[in-house]
């Protein structure tokens, strides 16, 4: 049953969700999240240095790549002011996070994700469901041909590894948006993106043999984008794409899946199981997301919103079923042909 509400249905649960004092900052969780994945970054690198010339490096290898995800997830922190109030301090470490640890466009992908929180799932809007690589609206599915026509049929089942692209992907589309000047600090990002890339291929090249350095480099990236990807799949693939009359509560909480587990999970996935509640409140502090799922659950209820949650695999399975299901018109076109 639908209840009446003062004011917009949002306001309300804002109201509720300030009252629990859940907009706080937690200097303290952040101090220790930071820390310790800083700690992650050097230990890896030392561990590099110490380790030197051996296929034993893979496992190196394998230990950065989560950490290298680990630190994205951190910057996309930084870039909602969840871990400072202000604008400069947050900029700052984004970009020390962003473009020189991970050697990715800290101001791209920044302008990106606002653009997809602002209209999530909207196919018009949200450069995350735009028809690229992957199709996720079955009318962007016809007329497709060549290789990308063969990767829409088959999606579904190249998804995964797709995935070990994303890491490329993302240096591409920011090398392309700091030489087009849509980044506001260009000079700043591309030297620290330079650095990046000068620093991580010398350390490859002086510590491996040449083999060794292209499979670590290869392992590296590959798995960082697959766990990078693995952390946002889960979010709003296979949900509803909206019309645009939907007010700001339905349009984030109806395009939103959340994903329950333990703390565990919400390490992994850096707080984002949590995505109707970072939609809705996206300067909340992570720590507080799993204290505000409830409040949140509840007054959708209260005022007969779904609410979509659901284990991690079985997330996976909707949007896979999902890729599946918008490929159907490209292999029926195929077949007619």
């Amino acid at each position: 049953m639908t209840t009446t509400t003062t004011g917009s249905d949002f306001a309300v649960l804002s109201r509720r969700i300030t009252g629990a004092g859940l907009m706080r900052r937690r200097p303290a969780y952040y101090a220790v999240r930071l820390g310790v994945v800083a700690l992650m970054y050097l230990g890896g690198w030392t561990a590099f240095l110490l380790v030197g010339s051996s296929w034993w490096q893979m496992i190196t290898a394998v230990f950065l790549a989560v950490t290298f995800a680990q630190v994205a997830l951190v910057a996309h922190d930084l870039a909602h002011r969840q871990v400072f109030r202000t604008r400069r301090p947050s900029e700052l470490a984004g970009l020390l996070a962003g473009n020189l640890c991970v050697g990715m466009s800290y101001g791209w992908w920044m302008d990106k994700h606002t653009r997809h929180h602002n209209n999530p799932n909207h196919d018009d809007l949200d450069p995350d469901v735009a028809p690229e690589v992957l199709i996720w609206a079955a009318q962007s599915a016809v007329g497709r041909r060549g290789l990308k026509g063969f990767i829409t049929r088959h999606q579904a089942v190249l998804f995964f590894p797709l995935l070990t692209l994303l890491a490329a992907s993302l240096k591409v589309s920011s090398v392309k948006a700091l030489r087009d000047g849509t980044v506001r600090r260009r000079g700043v990002e591309s030297a620290l993106l330079i650095l990046h890339a000068v620093g991580y291929l010398a350390a490859l090249l002086a510590v491996l043999a040449p083999l060794q350095a292209i499979a670590f480099l290869l392992l590296h990236q590959a798995l960082f984008g697959v766990y990078l990807g693995m952390t946002f799949a889960p979010n709003h693939k296979g949900m509803p794409h909206p019309t645009g009359d939907e007010d700001f509560l339905r349009k984030q909480v109806l395009t939103s899946r959340n994903i329950h587990g333990n703390w565990l999970t919400d390490v992994a996935l850096g707080g984002l199981n949590y995505q109707i509640e970072h939609h809705l409140f996206p300067g909340m502090p992570t720590p507080n997301l799993r204290r505000a799922q409830p409040i949140v659950q509840a007054y959708c209820a209260e005022i007969g919103v779904a609410y979509e949650q659901t284990g991690l695999l079985a997330s996976y399975r909707q949007a896979l079923r999902h890729l599946h299901e918008v490929g159907a018109s490209a292999r029926a076109e195929h077949a007619a042909r």
